[in-house]
């Protein structure tokens, strides 16, 4: 526990720190849409610890941050906003383990439970705008595309019912569902019009944003643990087998791969001309 908190803290004053220079947000996992992991911040030679908050679980939620504020999940079902100073502003009953990381969009900060809930809540008041309910836990992030009106925003999540969600960011109406064939584990990657995400069914899948109709799955044997990027039409994530894959989104085609010493659990970071990655 005491690990996790350190660890925590440590990002959120790096995070801080990037703020005050950039006035910006780091307002979803991996920090965009395309979940590429990358910003342009330099980051200090040496670090050191400002605050730490406990909270009553271990933390296996990454946080998000906009504006002077920290939201964070835990285990203990609680979403927190923090302020930097590090003083609670609020939390919300989420009334099951979170493990998914929160999305911040519009003031509105959307996390799935492990109960398979899906929650929009006020990121100033910490109330309940609404609840959407699928079949399996979530543990994956969710990620966020316009319509194709570009009037309204939807939210993208995927659960343990083997479907890929896609509901009103306002309202949590459904929009569309698409079905796969196992548990999905991590985010989908956005560049507006595909969705791409894996899972444990052993494909990666790439899924017209405004119909839910797939586009293409490529079978890459084993099951995907991870959450995808996209940069630059391409998809770039690693399996459970150690393989790691670059495909072009248009062609389908597989540019490259890289053979790792074990499991890719972690997400890649994508920049203009660097795959960073990581194995088990």
């Amino acid at each position: 526990m005491k690990i996790i908190i350190v660890n925590l803290i440590l990002i959120l004053t790096i995070s801080f720190n990037s703020y005050a220079q950039n006035k910006t947000c780091w307002p979803s996992f991996r920090g965009n849409q395309s979940l590429t992991g990358f910003t342009n911040i330099q980051l200090p030679n040496s670090l050191k610890l400002l605050w730490s908050f406990k909270t009553g679980d271990v933390i296996k939620s990454s946080p998000v941050i906009c504006g002077k504020n920290i939201y964070i999940g835990s285990n203990d079902g609680y979403l927190y906003s923090i302020s930097e100073k590090g003083k609670l502003n609020w939390k919300f009953n989420c009334e099951s383990s979170l493990e998914a990381s929160p999305l911040f969009l519009n003031g509105i900060i959307y996390i799935g439970t492990l109960e398979g809930n899906l929650y929009a809540i006020d990121s100033k008041t910490g109330k309940l705008k609404w609840k959407y309910i699928t079949e399996g836990q979530i543990s994956g992030p969710s990620s966020w595309v316009y319509t194709t009106n570009k009037k309204e925003k939807l939210i993208i999540t995927g659960s343990y019912d083997f479907f890929l969600h896609c509901v009103n960011a306002k309202t949590g109406k459904l929009s569309w569902k698409y079905e796969t064939d196992n548990f999905i584990n991590g985010a989908p990657a956005t560049d507006g019009k595909i969705a791409a995400f894996g899972g444990c069914d052993g494909f990666i899948h790439l899924v017209n944003t405004n119909t839910g109709k797939a586009s293409d799955k490529i079978d890459v044997g084993t099951y995907i643990a991870s959450s995808p990027t996209i940069e630059k039409n391409k998809v770039y994530f690693g399996n459970y087998d150690g393989t790691f894959y670059c495909i072009d989104i248009t062609s389908k085609k597989t540019l490259w791969k890289y053979e790792g010493a074990g499991p890719f659990l972690a997400s890649p970071a994508v920049s203009a001309h660097k795959v960073i990655i990581g194995s088990q």
